[in-house]
């Protein structure tokens, strides 16, 4: 499969991903103001990672669009991904330890399932620095799309088959 083909599925799932938060929204009984912290934050997270993988889609095809290819198109791409990817963890971090306590101790789940996906998380990233420095090729950068896309998809699941808190 050529790049622009996978990133054009990529930015399709993401767009997907990104109205199921609606879906999401529009079927809880209650606003989400008055959904739980740790609700809030499973929002996020989806919408999240399903807007940065088709942002990610959008620079990688735009960059395709130039002829001839630039030499250093996925290297510029992982870059991005990288930096991207770090603020955005470091934000759902934050997030993350200002819920309450006592609630994150009686959902180990919920712990469980942040730090998990934090270490894929943090490998994927050094993915992109490693593709960044010394490797150049799409399937790194790709990996880092797939890595968030495979994680909205489980927040979409939990969000749906968990009850609201």
């Amino acid at each position: 499969m050529e790049p622009g083909e996978a990133l054009g599925i990529a930015a399709q799932i993401a767009v997907a991903l990104a109205g199921f938060a609606g879906v999401v929204v529009v079927f809880r009984r209650e606003s989400v103001h008055e959904w739980s912290s740790a609700d809030k934050l499973r929002l996020r997270l989806l919408l999240a990672n399903s807007i940065l993988p088709l942002g990610l889609c959008m620079i990688g095809l735009l960059l395709l669009t130039i002829k001839p290819m630039p030499p250093g198109i996925w290297r510029w791409c992982s870059g991005f991904a990288f930096v991207v990817s770090l603020l955005f963890a470091i934000t759902m971090t934050k997030t993350f330890r200002r819920l309450d306590l006592r609630q994150i101790q009686r959902e180990r789940a919920t712990r469980f399932v942040f730090y998990l996906f934090g270490i894929f998380g943090i490998a994927a990233n050094l993915l992109q620095l490693y593709n960044t420095a010394f490797l150049g090729a799409f399937w790194p950068f790709f990996t880092g799309i797939v890595f968030q896309l495979v994680t909205a998809v489980f927040q979409f699941a939990r969000m749906i088959l968990l009850p609201p808190e």
